[in-house]
């Protein structure tokens, strides 16, 4: 059927598109102590400055919705995803602390807004073809920002200034994202559609949903931007081999959530979450324990392995959770996000009181409420049997 293969066709274009999203994330991620030293910043200064990627995300994504409904999805999409993509260049530029957080609340409205606005056409995507689709598309996010990560990692052994870095990253990268953009779903409002609301504010069944996702999610922000500072100011690691652990932890993020939809139907949702949690907690023991650099990447590795599916899980535990799925998973959504991104300004925080060990222990202690929360996702598995619907496929951007 034509309507199958344009959706198929869509499936492979937004794929791209969260490869470029994840690309940019992988970046930006490998080069934070470039940008730590060039600013002259302490752990704590710097994470006040990441601070401020939270505060833009949180005043820019309710308008992804709006922007989408105002020009198309296809349009808005575009539009959003070079927003993301030259923003990498910003906060390379920035020489001190004000300068940089002006960076990071920029860098952070532009990454909220794409964000929301390719999730959304994902979930569209998997509502026309009538399979689960989300756990691959956030795959490919991962497998992009190993990419990025990989190309950060070797302009860092190669002592490379992140300015140039992140120009040369940016332009490949936006003109990627653009022409991939061509063949997503184009979803124009209807004449009398109004636009969707700003907040979704989530019932008392999804807020334990979304403590799940808030648990991994916050890992994995400490990971993504820690990591290789943790190497290189504790373990005394060189550049390129601190920027390396970010690279083994987005490798097995990559994998997991490749494969993570088969897992998950062979053993269910409570018992791959419980799993990933135990997963998660020894990559984290390992990681404070560490004394040297390979037992700290092998940590940061399995916490890699043991978070990747955790928020695909939560979305479609929430759809199943309650008489309004659509604000239960929009509730989520926000949760699990800003989880991500407030976690490395909290942990640069701990990090000047006390030491990046205690940081990351307090990581690891998160991850234990992966295992011993796992049961609330147990309305995902009872709803895996029904066939995705709209309703249940929701999340927060523009409506079709």
């Amino acid at each position: 059927m034509e309507d199958m293969s344009g959706a198929r066709r869509a499936r492979g274009a937004v794929a791209a598109v969260f490869a470029v999203h994840g690309a940019v994330t992988g970046s930006f991620a490998t080069r934070v102590p470039w940008i730590q030293d060039h600013a002259s910043l302490g752990a704590g200064r710097l994470g006040f400055a990441l601070a401020f990627t939270a505060l833009g995300a949180s005043c820019a994504m309710p308008l992804a919705g709006r922007i989408s409904h105002r020009f198309g999805s296809r349009n808005a999409l575009r539009g959003l995803i070079a927003l993301w993509t030259l923003s990498l260049v910003l906060p390379s530029l920035a020489p001190n602390l004000p300068t940089l957080c002006l960076a990071m609340f920029t860098y952070g409205a532009c990454a909220g807004t794409a964000d929301v606005a390719m999730n959304a056409l994902g979930v569209e995507v998997e509502r026309r073809l009538g399979r689960s689709v989300m756990s691959g598309l956030h795959g490919m996010w991962s497998a992009g920002a190993l990419v990025g990560s990989a190309a950060g990692t070797l302009a860092a052994h190669l002592g490379a200034d992140a300015r140039t870095h992140f120009l040369l990253a940016a332009a490949v990268l936006t003109v990627l994202g653009v022409l991939s953009c061509t063949w997503v779903l184009d979803i124009q409002p209807t004449e009398d559609e109004e636009p969707p609301p700003r907040f979704a504010l989530p019932p008392r069944s999804a807020l334990l949903i979304g403590m799940v996702g808030f648990c991994a999610v916050f890992a994995e922000g400490a990971s993504l931007d820690w990591s290789a500072v943790f190497l290189r100011d504790r373990l005394d690691s060189s550049a390129g081999l601190a920027a390396a652990s970010t690279t083994a932890f987005m490798l097995t993020m990559a994998v997991a959530r490749i494969a993570g939809d088969a897992v998950v139907n062979r053993f269910g949702a409570v018992r791959t979450v419980r799993t990933g949690g135990v997963l998660a907690v020894l990559g984290g023991l390992l990681v404070v324990l560490a004394g040297q650099p390979v037992v700290a990447m092998g940590g940061f590795a399995l916490m890699g392995l043991g978070i990747a599916v955790v928020v695909p899980l939560c979305f479609a535990a929430a759809g199943h959770a309650g008489p309004n799925p659509s604000q239960a998973i929009a509730g989520v959504a926000t949760i699990t996000y800003t989880s991500g991104l407030i976690a490395p300004s909290l942990i640069g925080g701990v990090a000047q009181a006390t030491s990046l060990v205690v940081s990351f222990g307090v990581v690891t202690a998160l991850a234990c409420g992966l295992a011993m929360c796992a049961g609330v996702l147990r309305s995902a598995e009872r709803g895996a049997e029904r066939e995705v619907s709209p309703r249940a496929a929701a999340v927060p951007g523009p409506r079709p």
